[in-house]
């Protein structure tokens, strides 16, 4: 429970921090922090309004995608606080119970009609399935070290100071995580959420036709999004045996260096040219295997 309190104030922090990030290195005042969630209650205040192309699954999609990344949060541990929901295996639960969400969307968007929001779903459902087994060797490769497959398990067991390659891999793994973040919640480089081009859009044009208080749902689940993953990432510079509030303030930490990241790499990074996106998070997979491989060598594994 104390881990949901404290993912929900990072999400109420995270897009404006970002937002501010990107105004202070561009030179402009900007928005307030907070402006993000006015945005979000003006929309929660109209009505939605739905095309009589839709049917009820472009009204529900919304939701069922808010209440899938909600249900992910409950496997997320926290400092050696029992989380509300943990089981053997449960990191592959948290994948697909996401994958799920994202299923929605992508079937959401292509119930309205719209050849461009097509597009966008089919570029989605590319990008979801190109990064799964980054996450799953990653996962793997946690689990083959640790001797555990649960998230509580697997974070509770992990001790980068043991020696020189554990170190090394929490770096790899640290990196791996943030863009996977960024390709889950459709960013640079994979996608741009400020851009108006239907033809390069991905997520912003999936939702073209989503208003009013549904909008909001969608803009309330990509920022739970981050602050899930920023928790995933967080957990590994938790020290051990630390009271709870001081582990409670390097998570919120973590999040405020994971969002100003986020402003960064959107301020200065350009987006790739379509055709390298696939290139680009299939690399990632590399990555995982170098983890991987990296976790044979800590484990002795690799002896035949």
């Amino acid at each position: 429970m104390l881990a949901l309190f404290i993912i929900f104030i990072a999400a109420f922090l995270f897009p404006g921090i970002i937002l501010r990030t990107k105004a202070f290195l561009s030179g402009r005042k900007g928005a307030g922090i907070l402006q993000p969630w006015k945005d979000m209650w003006r929309l929660v205040r109209k009505g939605s309004v739905f095309s009589n192309t839709t049917s009820i699954i472009f009204q529900i999609a919304p939701t069922i995608y808010l209440a899938t990344v909600l249900c992910a949060m409950l496997l997320l541990p926290f400092d050696n606080q029992p989380n509300m929901l943990s089981f053997k295996g449960d990191f592959v639960f948290f994948a697909y119970i996401l994958g799920l969400g994202r299923f929605f969307m992508i079937i959401s968007a292509m119930d309205t009609g719209s050849p461009f929001e097509g597009m966008g779903a089919n570029r989605e459902a590319l990008y979801g399935m190109l990064v799964e087994p980054a996450f799953f060797i990653w996962a793997g490769s946690l689990a083959m070290l640790t001797g555990y497959t649960s998230f509580q398990d697997i974070y509770t067991h992990l001790n980068f100071e043991s020696n020189y390659f554990v170190l090394v891999l929490g770096v790899l793994a640290t990196y791996l995580l943030v863009q996977i973040a960024l390709i889950e919640n459709s960013r640079m480089p994979v996608d741009d959420p400020t851009t108006h081009l239907e033809l390069t859009m991905v997520h912003e044009v999936m939702v073209l036709d989503n208003s009013g208080i549904d909008l909001a749902i969608v803009q309330l689940s990509s920022a739970l999004k981050f602050a899930m993953y920023g928790t995933l990432i967080a957990n590994f510079f938790m020290i051990p045996n630390l009271h709870w509030v001081f582990n409670g303030a390097i998570l919120l930490f973590v999040q405020v260096i994971f969002a100003v990241t986020i402003g960064v790499v959107e301020s200065f990074r350009a987006r790739n040219p379509l055709p390298k996106n696939p290139q680009f998070i299939i690399a990632l997979s590399s990555i995982a295997i170098i983890i991987f491989f990296t976790v044979l060598i800590i484990t002795q594994k690799y002896i035949s």
